[in-house]
């Protein structure tokens, strides 16, 4: 086999290359992300409790927020009956953001984190946050 030398040299070049990222952050954990839910709405409540479980809301709300703005816009129903069978009102600003005001803090902690650009905020508007 002719070059065989410089075929298997390029090859454990780009092994090393290619692995390279993995093995730099061996044994490293990264930070776990914990958002802020300190704001007066909050504070205020005698039970914390959002639209969904936490858990759930942690791994579906972009799925409810798409379905909430689908059902909005395409059957106008603004009504959403949760799983213990309490009703809210369908509004990323007048019920979700009502609660998490600190979208600096709450929503751009994690999407920065998991590196996602929602698009929220192309229609919406953002929560005033105060400067304090």
């Amino acid at each position: 086999m002719y070059n065989s030398g410089k075929i298997i040299a390029g090859l454990v070049v780009f092994l090393v290359l290619a692995t390279l990222p993995f093995l730099l952050n061996f044994g490293r954990a990264s930070a776990k992300i914990e958002p802020s839910i300190d704001t007066p709405e909050i504070n205020a409540m005698p039970v914390k409790q959002c639209v969904e479980p936490k858990e759930f809301m942690r791994a579906e709300h972009m799925k409810l927020l798409n379905e909430w703005r689908d059902d909005v816009v395409r059957n106008g129903n603004r009504i959403y009956t949760n799983s213990k069978g309490q009703q809210y009102t369908m509004s990323l600003q007048n019920t979700c953001m009502k609660c998490h005001s600190n979208k600096k803090e709450f929503c751009d902690k994690c999407h920065n984190y998991m590196a996602v650009k929602p698009y929220c905020w192309s229609c919406h508007i953002a929560p005033k946050e105060d400067k304090s």
